[in-house]
């Protein structure tokens, strides 16, 4: 960690530290828990008891840290045996589980006082808080489980941002405001893309017409591609018998991620967490010539994760996610050539999308935790050799870690920084030498010999439609580009005596593949561009008698204050050239 980082760290968990001392001066009776520096912040999570907080009070207990933090002159370090934390915190179960976890009969913790606070900490802040704790901000409240388990009680946890200037302070919380605007939630709501219905369940999506739409051409997008690359198609069950998973290596090691077994009268079943065992099942069904290698075999499958109810996010994390799922089964040689032609699938896709800033991780294994790792050193080596290669002939900005491969292979994470700050995983390209021996993966080789050196990529470019249709919106902020737009002409019948021509007009530009929307209200003109505007339609255009009669249409274009004046053909080739082309 960079001195500047580090600096950073102790600056946010300090303001943590005050954040709980505020708390505590205001609410006696409530039990601080934990309070941690996170990205871009800190929190702390307390347990009220039957006190009402909201983020009203958010304010009130912003002035209590400025008003306790002026006298802060440091931070000072006691070393406490375990007894004496524990009669220290006597009154908080809390803190008194951390210390029969942290220490055993002997041992020494430590806690650390600033002005009349004290807290047990392992330590990292600043040294003049009354200095350098100026530029913070409480910004939110959240519900949080204890230790992140559903099964303990619901805590209060209190967020908030410090920065060393004022000057990042205000570009930070400038940022945040933006990041509101862009909400995939908020904008999904407006522009009736989604919703979860907790009838059905949270986290399980319920597409509506022009979310689906969306979902779609996204789908439609990656049939063309995959299919210009040789991929084929298949469609695989939603669920399978437990001997599939246990194959896989996915029961047990990945049980809790996986939704309860349902007992049949024919067996244990599960539904499928992933694609991938499906697939192998399918390379096996018949026997392979070295010829047919490299089978690159594709679905956009949906599968399903038992994630914490609390750890659901609108679209970025969901229970139910449709992947863009494929597995590239071929030779040795053959792994650099298919894993170039991925990382060039995956550019290309984000330059269709103008998507700029991400970057490549390269996650490694480690020898030294073979528990962890398949032990084929050499499959290792040149694996990542490989991908090692194809990153840097491809002139790619990538990084290198260690210990964080999957257990079956190398990995190529795709790092993305949103529009909105935010950092993220988008999709990951995995290679993997377990599944040959863990399915039985062969191919009959030249000599007429069975041959068990089937490697497997695994890849996802676009991630999940959930999950990728969250990352556009927020890049677009709801202003879709034609070709994806819901609907891509907004027309506005000057009066009612336009509508019947107007709907007729729809008709016509439906059957050409326009996607075209009629506003038929009573309404005045003006209200009908306002709302076509809030929506974000691509083009609007107000139709009455001068258009019915032939003459050139005034077009309103999203984002530009001139309208457009063009024939009817002119304008019919320009949209229908941008549906192509996926301009935008």
């Amino acid at each position: 960690m960079s001195e500047d980082n580090q600096f950073l760290e102790h600056l946010r968990h300090s303001c943590a530290h005050l954040l709980a001392a505020a708390v505590m001066e205001l609410y006696p009776e409530a039990k601080r828990t934990i309070g941690p520096a996170i990205e871009n912040g800190f929190y702390y999570d307390f347990d009220f008891g039957e006190i009402k907080v909201s983020e009203d009070d958010l304010p009130r207990i912003e002035e209590k840290m400025r008003e306790l933090v002026s006298s802060w002159q440091g931070f000072t370090r006691q070393e406490v045996d375990k007894a004496g934390a524990l009669e220290y915190f006597s009154s908080n179960e809390y803190k008194q589980e951390l210390i029969n976890e942290f220490a055993e009969e002997g041992q020494t913790l430590s806690l650390y006082t600033s002005g009349s606070f004290t807290d047990l900490c392992r330590g990292g802040h600043t040294d003049k808080p009354s200095e350098e704790l100026k530029h913070f901000k409480l910004l939110s409240l959240a519900g949080a489980y204890w230790r992140g388990s559903e099964k303990n009680k619901m805590l209060t946890r209190i967020y908030g941002t410090c920065f060393p200037t004022q000057e990042e302070l205000e570009q930070h919380l400038q940022m945040l405001e933006e990041a509101k605007l862009r909400d995939h939630r908020k904008i999904g709501k407006e522009q009736e893309l989604f919703f979860i219905d907790d009838m059905v369940g949270k986290g399980l999506v319920m597409w509506l017409p022009k979310g689906n739409i969306i979902k779609s051409e996204i789908e439609r997008l990656a049939l063309e591609l995959e299919h210009k690359q040789g991929y084929v198609r298949v469609t695989t069950p939603h669920m399978a018998k437990e001997e599939l998973f246990l194959t896989s290596g996915h029961l047990p090691y990945y049980k809790d991620g996986m939704y309860p077994a349902m007992v049949m009268d024919d067996g244990t079943y599960y539904l499928k967490a992933m694609n991938c065992p499906h697939h192998h099942r399918i390379y096996v069904h018949k026997k392979h010539s070295y010829r047919e290698l490299p089978l690159r075999m594709a679905e956009y499958g949906t599968v399903y994760r038992n994630e914490l109810s609390g750890t659901l996010a609108g679209l970025l994390r969901v229970r139910g996610l449709a992947m863009n799922d494929a597995h590239i089964y071929c030779r040795k040689d053959q792994i650099k050539d298919e894993f170039k032609k991925v990382m060039e699938l995956i550019i290309h896709y984000f330059s269709l999308f103008k998507l700029e800033n991400y970057w490549f991780r390269l996650s490694k294994w480690s020898p030294d935790h073979l528990e962890k790792y398949i032990n084929q050193p050499e499959n290792w080596q040149y694996a990542e050799g490989v991908l090692r290669e194809v990153l840097e002939e491809m002139n790619v900005k990538f990084v290198e870690v260690d210990d964080e491969a999957a257990f079956y292979g190398p990995k190529v994470d795709v790092q993305f920084k949103s529009v909105i700050g935010r950092e993220e995983t988008m999709s990951t390209v995995q290679l993997d030498f377990a599944a040959k021996e863990r399915f039985g993966l062969s191919y009959v080789d030249d000599s007429g010999a069975e041959n068990n050196e089937v490697f497997v990529i695994h890849r996802a470019p676009l991630s999940t439609h959930e999950r990728f249709t969250a990352f556009l919106i927020e890049h677009y902020a709801g202003a879709w580009p034609v070709w994806l737009s819901p609907v891509q002409i907004q027309l506005a019948p000057v009066s009612d005596k336009h509508v019947d021509a107007a709907n007729e007009l729809a008709r016509e530009l439906d059957e050409l593949g326009i996607r075209v929307a009629v506003d038929d209200a009573s309404e005045t003109i003006g209200n009908k561009v306002r709302k076509a505007a809030g929506q974000k339609i691509p083009y609007v255009i107000v139709y009455g008698d001068k258009e019915m009669s032939g003459e050139d249409w005034m077009i309103r274009v999203r984002g530009e204050k001139d309208q457009l004046k063009m024939s009817k053909e002119n304008f019919v080739e320009r949209v229908l050239s941008e549906i192509r082309e996926r301009k935008g």
